[in-house]
């Protein structure tokens, strides 16, 4: 059987969960990293009558206990909501190393439940540019994510760091915008940060019909453009006709869609400066009072709030400081690392408590 997005009834085959978003319909897509794979999956949640607000303590353990594993080995690796039902799905990863395994959980009125992937309507498409995964080319990460993080100090700033292998940021992030699916990651390309821009439904092949630009910009704290850190986390802005993406130490970066054409090198408009030995692990954008706002969450700063408004007439920075560019408001919502719209009128963080355990929690646009 085919659905009108191409999808067929089979079992998808992933080796492992990254970023997830949704796109049209309710199709979920999950980042395969380990096969440089993205999968489209038809969820099938036709529930209605979800919470619009959601509080979930202790999310890691209840996970855990889910998957019949202790807190230690699950990690959350990404969160969506559902557009209709705003059931929420977060991809996590049980166990560490090769053993580990990828499982997508629902969760709904506080319930939580493991998807079901055995005979759903699926389709994939495989980057045919993604780093190999002998390729010794090395990403830093600074979430504390990984198994083999280490805690070292750098002018008096202790950093989780972790130097994983450039296939494992082979896809960083995904938005959904108008009939294209968007990937922000590394490739094999001698300029790694790449955007890729995939059809939907998928093609096969050579007929998949991606695009993909290197991508440029320049790297206030380091003081040099530079082509080699891929983009960590972005948003679609300005009614889908440009990007704002965020990278390691911290630029934000404007990117024009309309600048992303076959074979350009793209240079990006850097905007702000968040903060050096800083990794951003997540933003989103929300309304409040008629305007626009994001949100930027990441590993040494509180949650930093930033109005829209200021990055049309914001400068490009080409030029060593910190900080600077648009102005930015520190938030007391501590803990912050993935995030979500619930509705149009709650926001959905992923957040870490004193005693180290994540818990899922609502906000108000109006209270932020």
């Amino acid at each position: 059987m085919v659905s009108k997005y191409g999808l067929e009834i089979g079992t998808p085959a992933l080796a492992s969960a990254g970023a997830i978003t949704f796109g049209p319909e309710g199709i979920l897509f999950v980042a395969d990293n380990a096969t440089a794979t993205i999968f489209a999956i038809d969820v099938q949640d036709a529930a209605r009558g979800a919470s619009s607000r959601v509080g979930v303590p202790h999310l890691d353990s209840r996970v855990a206990s889910l998957l019949g594993v202790a807190r230690g080995e699950v990690r959350i690796r990404g969160l969506a909501v559902h557009p209709d039902s705003l059931a929420v799905y977060v991809s996590v990863t049980r166990g560490h190393g090769a053993s580990a395994i990828p499982v997508l959980v629902r969760i709904a009125d506080g319930d939580l439940s493991v998807v079901d992937l055995m005979d759903v309507p699926f389709a994939l498409v495989a980057l045919d540019d993604a780093p190999d995964p002998d390729d010794d080319r090395q990403d830093v990460s600074l979430d504390g994510s990984h198994e083999d993080s280490e805690n070292i100090e750098i002018n008096g700033v202790t950093l989780a760091l972790a130097r994983v292998r450039l296939r494992t940021s082979t896809i960083t992030d995904l938005a959904w915008i108008d009939g294209t699916l968007l990937v922000a990651g590394a490739s094999n390309e001698e300029f790694v940060s790449t955007l890729r821009r995939i059809p939907f439904p998928f093609g096969n092949g050579d007929d998949a019909g991606i695009q993909a630009n290197s991508l440029e910009i320049f790297h206030v704290s380091h003081g040099k453009y530079e082509t080699a850190s891929p983009i960590r986390t972005f948003i679609p802005f300005d009614g889908s006709a440009s990007i704002l993406a965020s990278y390691t130490c911290t630029p934000l970066v404007h990117f024009p869609l309309a600048d992303l054409r076959p074979g350009v090198q793209a240079k990006g408009r850097t905007v702000a400066e968040l903060g050096a030995m800083n990794q951003p692990l997540d933003m989103i954008a929300y309304q409040r009072d008629g305007a626009e706002y994001l949100l930027v969450s990441n590993t040494r700063h509180p949650l930093l709030k930033i109005p829209a408004a200021a990055i049309a007439g914001q400068q490009p920075l080409v030029t060593p400081a910190e900080p600077a560019g648009v102005p930015r408001e520190e938030l007391g919502h501590a803990g912050v690392s993935l995030m979500a719209s619930l509705g149009a009128s709650q926001v959905l963080m992923l957040q870490r408590d004193d005693a180290g355990e994540l818990g899922l929690h609502s906000y108000s646009t109006a209270s932020l």
